[in-house]
């Protein structure tokens, strides 16, 4: 499968989310935050999650959907949902299709052990499908404040 660019056009998919299913048709004629993450109910995932939500109307004011992205069941996203209280639909990519679209799995370290995960990384994708800018290998704080600047400054 081939994997993303900067200024070329996103690939087609389609994926199960919280919220119905959600292809890239579907996101023509908005911008859309497709935000990957490791796992549900996670410290960083969490706080990355009430981030977005947090700023979600100013996403929203300035015309882009935010879409959550992990490994994670339907029914573990639905419970992250409701407990965090999320506007925003979370895609299950249990088969990982869109994670190696995104070219975000990675082998990480976790407690001395080599394990295959989700590096965390947000990409923009512009009303015409095609990919705006990518954040690769993500710290949460203050991550939600500059994606919401690059999607005002696209504008």
């Amino acid at each position: 499968m081939t994997q993303i660019a900067t200024g070329k056009t996103v690939p087609a998919f389609t994926a199960a989310s919280t919220q119905g299913e959600i292809s890239l048709d579907s996101l023509r004629g908005h911008r859309a935050v497709l935000y990957f993450y490791p796992k549900d109910n996670t410290p960083g995932c969490t706080t990355e999650a009430q981030d977005f939500r947090d700023q979600y109307q100013h996403f929203v004011d300035a015309g882009c959907q935010i879409i959550g992205v992990s490994r994670d069941s339907l029914k573990s996203h639905a419970g992250f949902t409701d407990k965090q209280s999320l506007p925003f639909p979370l895609i299950s990519d249990d088969a990982e299709a869109l994670c190696e679209l995104f070219g975000v799995m990675k082998l990480k370290n976790m407690y001395g052990k080599r394990v295959r995960g989700i590096e965390r990384s947000t990409f923009l994708i512009g009303a015409d499908g095609v990919l705006l800018r990518e954040w690769r290998g993500v710290r949460v704080p203050g991550h939600v404040d500059a994606v919401l600047q690059a999607v005002r400054d696209a504008a």
